[in-house]
């Protein structure tokens, strides 16, 4: 058996469009910070990155037991939301292959919802909550010398059938110490997006946003120098000569942006970048600055163009802040990205006529708009207001973007769920309080009409037979843009 654990990236980009697949490898960077900071506490870790699973289908459980196959007696699984219900059935199948391991789930996935995983899946031993670099070794102790797990902080696991959660951990507030990802373990020129961490959290209590909630709306940044330096490793090692700052709060500061974009400039590396900005945290100045140090492209999340829509999800700005914004972004970079967030429950036709004008036009401006269906995951506040007193829906033909699994296979615009995949979907309708992001509110009179609203604007392809040739169908994934222009090398073989 080799190491001591076996850490398995499940966290894939993985889309069916008809008998077409559009699947991209993005460097699994939480993973990798793990298996970094196992590693230099002396544990041997068989890294296996389940994105370059060489099947079609790698949702069939026999391709995964066989990319599995022999593991160490620690077998340790991360997911994000999307895959957190596959990746509960690939446990109890790795359960029934490998009785004696022990299984451990990690990731994003499951927050919020760790003790019902465990209450309701007996085959999974341990489910690790919030930054594993301190408590992942820490667990490994434990369970390699038979420790007390009760001290381990941030876990939740299973002591003679009874559900143990234990108090949660402080944050890593100096990111500047975490050692590099052990990129060691992956064939770096094979991947196409390569990302960056400058900061983990965010400070903005966006009510329906899921990434704050997991960070305790804290954030901390990187210094510029960090930063910088992991770049260059990454463009000496691997070539890589694009980056995606993928952390939703890279603006944190003009301070803080500007000294990045200087520190950038003297280090002489000849790279470009994608980032998140943020409407009220940006200036001309700043984008300029930006744009002047290889900024290809500056992604807004303004989510709703109706003041009282903003004012409800707490964003921190105005609809006029954005109108003054975007056009400026326009004119600085060579794509401007504004993401709407759709199926508010709260959200009047007036309210969403609003947010369908300055979509269309900033598209008319040359911004690319990607709108993308309300997901109510567990963390969020807007599901814990909602839930106790609507009935959540499920939609068989209609999932939100941000819980595309590869299971479904889009046609037109709408989704058909393969029979082969029936006990996958069984799973998620039959526990809608595990997997409420895959769910609805009022699909009748709130989702539906909305839908044929941004169909009729080409913001979504409308059904099979009636398909816009142009219509831009996007969410967290950003599927079907041609040219798909992520963070990615032209030519990752080369």
């Amino acid at each position: 058996m080799p190491g001591d654990i076996t850490l398995v990236n499940l966290n894939m980009l993985f889309i069916r469009y008809g008998e077409e697949v559009e699947r991209e490898l993005h460097v699994p960077l939480g993973p990798l910070y793990l298996t970094r900071a196992l590693e230099d506490a002396g544990v041997d870790v068989d890294f296996r990155d389940y994105q370059c699973c060489p099947s079609d289908d790698p949702f069939d459980m026999e391709v995964f037991l066989e990319f599995l196959k022999d593991p160490a007696p620690v077998i340790g699984l991360s997911c994000m939301a999307n895959l957190l219900p596959f990746s509960l059935l690939a446990m109890k199948a790795l359960r029934e292959r490998y009785p004696y391991r022990k299984l451990v789930l990690g990731g994003v996935g499951a927050n919020s919802v760790e003790d019902k995983v465990l209450e309701k899946f007996p085959w999974v031993d341990v489910v690790c909550r919030g930054e594993a670099e301190v408590a992942g070794p820490e667990l490994m102790a434990a369970l390699n010398g038979g420790g007390d797990l009760s001290q381990v902080g941030g876990i939740s696991y299973r002591d003679d059938g009874r559900v143990v959660r234990n108090p949660g951990r402080e944050r890593l507030a100096d990111l500047n110490a975490i050692p590099f990802p052990a990129w060691d373990k992956i064939d770096l020129p094979k991947y196409a997006g390569y990302g960056i961490m400058t900061s983990r959290g965010c400070p903005y209590p966006c009510t329906f946003c899921s990434v704050a909630p997991v960070w305790d709306y804290k954030s901390y940044s990187r210094s510029p120098e960090n930063i910088v330096a992991e770049m260059k490793v990454l463009h000496d090692e691997a070539g890589v000569d694009l980056f995606l700052f993928q952390d939703e709060f890279f603006v944190s500061g003009k301070k803080q942006v500007m000294a990045f974009c200087r520190e950038l400039e003297k280090s002489g590396l000849d790279v470009n970048w994608k980032a998140f900005g943020r409407v009220n945290l940006c200036d001309v100045e700043m984008m300029k600055a930006m744009a002047d140090s290889g900024c290809l492209e500056l992604r807004f999340g303004v989510e709703s163009g109706s003041d009282r829509v903003l004012e409800i999800i707490k964003k921190g700005f105005t609809a006029q802040e954005t109108l003054d914004l975007i056009p400026q972004a326009i004119e600085l970079f060579p794509r401007v990205d504004a993401f709407y967030v759709w199926g508010f429950p709260f959200e009047t036709e007036e309210d969403f006529n609003q947010s369908l004008f300055q979509m269309v036009s900033f598209r008319m401006m040359g911004a690319r708009i990607l709108p993308s269906l309300l997901s109510l995951l567990p963390q969020t506040p807007i599901y814990e207001e909602w839930a106790p007193k609507v009935t959540l829906e499920f939609c068989p033909y209609l999932l939100p973007e941000f819980v595309f699994t590869g299971h479904e296979v889009c046609v037109g615009g709408e989704v058909e769920m393969p029979e082969r995949y029936a006990p996958y979907f069984d799973l998620i309708v039959g526990n809608p309080d595990l997997f409420p992001g895959f769910f609805h509110i009022d699909l009748e009179n709130n989702v539906l009409p909305k839908l044929a609203a941004l169909r009729q604007f080409g913001f979504y392809p409308t059904p099979e037979g009636e398909e816009e040739a142009d219509a831009e169908s996007c969410g967290a994934h950003s599927p079907r843009v041609a040219p798909q222009e992520l963070a990615t090398r032209a030519n990752p073989s080369d």
